[in-house]
């Protein structure tokens, strides 16, 4: 998989897929539709952001591309791919706690403040291609 040429699209199986960690300059694209919601997406080789009818939803320092982003029964679920280590922060819930895996290794218990962010870190490099499955516990 490579970075997002078209910025944001809807992948056949539902998914969601965005970002482009290759542009030079910062590039957005505002008003994609789907699934009834809104997307804006702003991204380049510093950051990826993606907002849901004008609210926070994902963010990565520097920029990343993400596949396949979206929601299951059990939480989130999405591939990233960079061209290196990146910080991610996601939506939430406030005041709530989630367990983290990515490529199936377990980054133990978070907790959400009253922002409802949640952040975490994912090794990556060219050609390296990590899944990241988020799922709310009872803590």
């Amino acid at each position: 998989m490579a970075a997002i040429k078209e910025l944001i699209f809807t992948e056949e199986d539902g998914g969601l897929s965005f970002g482009d960690y290759e542009l030079g300059k910062k590039t957005k694209r505002d008003g994609y539709e789907h699934d009834g919601d809104i997307y804006k997406v702003k991204t380049f080789s510093g950051i990826t952001r993606l907002e849901r009818n004008e609210l926070f939803v994902y963010e990565s320092v520097p920029g990343t591309a993400v596949h396949d982003f979206g929601y299951t029964e059990e939480g989130l679920e999405f591939y990233v791919e960079g061209p290196e280590d990146a910080q991610i922060t996601i939506e939430g819930e406030e005041d709530a706690a989630y367990t983290v895996l990515v490529d199936g290794r377990m980054h133990g218990i978070q907790r959400t403040g009253l922002g409802g962010k949640l952040t975490f870190g994912v090794e990556l490099g060219e050609g390296k291609l990590a899944l990241v499955q988020v799922r709310r516990v009872e803590a």
